[in-house]
């Protein structure tokens, strides 16, 4: 069977794009760098995604570009006859599953909300009112169910239709609608009164304030975020690489899913941080930011609630980006390994999604006292496994097959990154990428199990 390529180069990036870019840039990113002091942040963000996001990236397209498979037959067409570098491939699948069994629940939450703004049910709500809405909703395994599941079926009838016609199309049209939405969103941040306040916390690099929090904890908190935040390690990337031409560099590639990842990461944060600090609200509120902290400030907001539901929108597009993603990769690796229709492949996973997604939602509710790994809930369990284990570990995996002998090999990788026009990567990274990198990687994996 013919392998399915995308239609154009527009397609290609805004979909890998739209992979990365999900909620750890719209939620986590500002509240992230609201906890480390801004600018600082900011700052050793943009360096690390420099050095490692971009290298582990062009490893994981490459890999998916020159095998033209999914992950396991991927490892298997380019890995040393008798290695057994395929079994990462598994790993990758378990990897995509365990983030949408949790993913889709937070997807259905943006859903939620932007439900609530747009009917009006929010509107006139006092602040203790609105703190309150939030845990009202975590507490009502109904209403979670239902946005969970709404979410579910409509990212895998979008991939029902194929490669081009369901996710390449409607990523485009999604995509271009994000972007659209977080730059009239940003303007209408930066015109409140007293933002420019937000912009200079947020923006402006204070070491004095960035010493406060102490400076290890913002150089690590940074690292972890540009790392994280483009899914490398379990192969959600990799089949986008499997579908692209061989027209450009990788570099050339990755670079550009890199600088729209950060474009939205940061504009994220010109929306949150000039409107927190023009109605006196911490910046740094942590996860509740988002649900609980931006509600007050729509509430207290000329046309709060056409602008709630704007903000709610665009989340909502960047979440939903990530998951037709990462479904897309579920279903190829159905066609690949099992020889299943596109079809077929959809049926099955879309009940086994839904069926594993549902202790999310229980464990705020029915299954509220249910502890897990460490002491964590439902969520924070399956997140830690994703994000502090099977990320890491895999991109190291990635990386060491790159460019290792006993993997596909350094000169083999180099090639296929530098295939096409464009940006080319020098051959002189080779002991950064087989010495330094490694160890930068494994700081980000021990620190997550600490």
């Amino acid at each position: 069977m013919k392998r399915e390529s995308f239609q154009s180069r527009l397609g290609f990036l805004l979909v890998s794009a739209g992979c990365a870019i999900g909620i750890g840039n719209v939620w986590k990113f500002p509240y992230v760098a609201g906890q480390n002091g801004g600018g600082v942040f900011v700052l050793f963000y943009l360096l690390f995604l420099l050095i490692m996001g971009v290298p582990v990236l062009t490893m994981e397209l490459a890999v998916g570009r020159a095998s033209r498979k999914s992950a396991v037959l991927a490892y298997k067409a380019l890995e040393p006859s008798g290695s057994k570098w395929h079994i990462h491939g598994w790993f990758c699948l378990l990897g995509c599953y365990l983030l949408m069994m949790y993913y889709t629940t937070v997807a259905g939450w943006m859903l939620g909300y932007f439900f609530k703004f747009v009917s009006g049910s929010l509107n006139g709500l006092q602040d203790s009112e609105l703190d309150a809405a939030f845990g009202a909703m975590l507490r009502n395994p109904g209403e979670m169910t239902i946005f969970m599941g709404l979410t579910v079926l409509l990212g895998f009838l979008v991939c029902s239709l194929g490669l081009r016609k369901g996710l390449e199309r409607i990523t485009k049209v999604m995509m271009i609608g994000l972007l659209a939405l977080i730059v009239l969103l940003a303007l209408h941040s930066l015109v409140l009164p007293g933002a420019l306040e937000g912009v200079k916390f947020y923006l402006l690099p204070d070491f004095q304030r960035a010493a406060e929090v102490g400076l290890g904890s913002v150089i690590t908190a940074a690292m972890n975020q540009a790392f994280f935040t483009l899914s490398l390690g379990i192969a959600a990337m990799e089949i986008f690489g499997s579908y692209m031409s061989k027209s450009n560099t990788l570099v050339s590639e990755a670079v550009r899913i890199c600088g729209l990842d950060t474009f939205v990461a940061l504009m994220a944060g010109l929306i949150i941080f000039p409107a927190c600090f023009s109605f006196s609200v911490q910046p740094d509120a942590g996860p509740s930011l988002i649900f609980i902290t931006l509600p007050k400030v729509f509430a207290h907001m000329a046309g709060g609630q056409f602008w709630g539901s704007l903000f709610f929108l665009f989340m909502s597009f960047a979440s939903f980006s990530t998951v037709i993603a990462v479904f897309e990769n579920l279903l190829a690796s159905c066609m690949d390994n099992l020889g299943w229709s596109r079809r077929k492949s959809v049926l099955v996973n879309m009940i086994f999604v839904f069926v594993a997604s549902l202790p999310c939602v229980l464990g705020y509710n029915l299954w509220s006292n249910l502890h897990l790994i460490g002491g964590r809930d439902v969520l924070d369990s399956e997140d830690f496994l994703v994000s502090n284990l099977l990320l890491p570990l895999g991109s190291l995996v990635y990386l060491l097959f790159c460019v290792s002998k006993w993997g596909w090999g350094f000169d083999k990788y180099m090639a296929e990154a530098n295939t096409g026009e464009g940006l080319k990567m020098s051959h002189r990274f080779k002991y950064y990428f087989q010495f330094l990198l490694p160890v930068l990687i494994l700081v980000i994996l021990v620190q997550g199990l600490i």
